[in-house]
This record gives structure tokens, sequence and C-alpha cells, in this order.
């Protein structure tokens, strides 16, 4: 299930996805970045350990890939890929 709106708040630092059910979830940047679901972070959290993340960090950039955006961050990260699903389970 796609998002049918998108909208990113960097004065916010926050990511607005308007679903087909009627849910409108907002996602805070810096826990975004800590759920990065790429290699490399989920690696560091399977080991028990929690990404150190500044606050201040932004979402820069969306690219939509089709089944869910690429996050590009003001720290310089852009290797996830966060799938619809992923997203959507996100508090």
């Amino acid at each position: 299930m796609n998002p049918l709106a998108i909208g990113n708040s960097r004065s916010r630092q926050q990511l607005r996805l308007n679903w087909p059910d009627g849910r409108e979830q907002l996602l805070d940047h810096a826990e975004l970045r800590r759920q990065c679901p790429c290699s490399q972070c989920r690696a560091f959290r399977l080991k028990g350990l929690t990404p150190r993340v500044d606050d201040r960090v932004q979402v820069i950039e969306l690219n939509a890939q089709g089944y869910g955006l690429q996050l590009i961050f003001s720290d310089g990260h852009e290797r996830g890929i966060y799938p619809w699903p992923y997203l959507s389970s996100l508090a």
C-alpha cells in the first residue's frame, strides 16, 4: 500500500505520510535515521546497539523507489531505502 501524499518539513523535522485508509503518519527525522533499514544500520541494531544520531538531523531529500523511499539525511547518510510497509509500521 503506497501513501497518497508525502510531505517533508525540515523546520519541524517530520516526514508526513497520508495513507489510503485515512491515516496521517508523522515520523521524526532523527527516529527515521535511527531506524534506517540499510544493512549497516540493521547489523548495528542486531548487535543490540543504538545508533547515535544528532537530534537535529534532517531529511534533506526524498527519492521515490517505487516500493518505498530513499531518504537522504543531513549527516550524509543515504544508504537506506524505506519500503512502504516498513514506514507504515513505524510509530
